[in-house]
């Protein structure tokens, strides 16, 4: 939802990478089920992106379009 991409929007990503990349930093076994986590992750995400917005099935791309790489890079703010 494009238009409700504020400061707190921002805000919200930049302490949620921090998290992760602390998560990673303290746990390094989890980099191999990277891929596993970031489906799982997305999955649950479409579903609460669809709840909240009231979007019908099918919106959203099946599968994550973004790396573990671009989701984590403090540039990347997909559109």
């Amino acid at each position: 939802q494009p238009k409700f991409r504020g400061t707190s929007w921002e805000l919200s990503i930049k302490e949620q990478r921090l998290r992760v990349a602390i998560h990673m930093r303290d746990n390094p076994s989890l980099k191999s089920g990277l891929v596993v986590a970031m489906a799982d992750a997305y999955g649950v995400a479409v579903v609460r992106a669809q709840r909240q917005a009231k979007l019908m099935a099918g919106v959203f791309p099946a599968r994550c379009p973004y790396s573990f790489a671009q989701v984590m890079d403090e540039d990347f703010w997909p559109e």
